[in-house]
């Protein structure tokens, strides 16, 4: 790898562990979203949720083309919460871990900006990221499309053969891999894709398996 490394990170699920708490009432929200907007009965709400999101990678997506739903409305109504700071799980020796990884780091997220800013400052670690990049500034076009690596990467000038991409989604770096990026899937599922150069248990592996990405 180049000398200057850009770390891509993912937040859901590879910062922090956003399945006990934050994905239900994300879920939660988005259901009650889709009842009240689409006049679904509840059953139905859950079921068109979880077939926009496997086919489009984010729920929003489908709401958009089929629905003509006002994405900033959508993103607000279905990030809120009272109470985040007791929601969010995450490794209390991340911060030293980001702090001594060499090179730039970005965020690079399917969620709301505002949402991902509020989990970094829990966490505290957003100083340690030279910029947080939403699906508001992707054009509202999640990953694993390809649109979504293309705006970032030409906005940013950035080199997709300098990029690090960090993933708990298979899905999402089989595109970065397209482009040209490294990749490191973040998780404890079974297999490892040929499209993924390494995988790490937690996050906390990335400093230990620098010498595999040619660090």
């Amino acid at each position: 790898m180049p000398s200057s490394p850009v770390w891509l990170f993912d937040l859901d699920n590879t910062l922090h562990d956003a399945s006990p708490h934050i994905f239900p009432h994300i879920n939660r929200s988005m259901t009650a979203y889709l009842e009240r907007h689409l006049d679904l009965a509840p059953e139905e709400a859950s079921a068109l949720r979880a077939h926009y999101w496997r086919r489009y990678g984010a729920t929003l997506l489908g709401l958009m083309r089929h629905h003509g739903t006002d994405p900033d409305h959508f993103l607000v109504e279905t990030h809120r919460f009272e109470r985040l700071h007791e929601m969010v799980v995450f490794e209390r020796a991340l911060h030293a871990m980001l702090r001594r990884l060499p090179g730039r780091k970005l965020v690079f997220s399917n969620a709301p900006r505002h949402y991902a800013e509020a989990v970094l400052e829990i966490i505290g670690i957003r100083r340690l990221f030279e910029e947080v990049v939403g699906i508001e500034g992707l054009g509202y076009q999640p990953k694993p499309g390809i649109h979504a690596y293309r705006r970032l990467l030409h906005e940013r000038r950035l080199n997709p053969a300098r990029c690090v991409m960090l993933e708990d989604s298979a899905a999402n770096l089989r595109t970065a891999k397209r482009l040209g990026m490294r990749t490191v899937l973040v998780g404890r599922g079974p297999g490892k894709p040929a499209y993924v150069d390494v995988k790490i248990a937690s996050i906390l592996d990335l400093r230990n398996q620098l010498g595999r990405l040619g660090r």
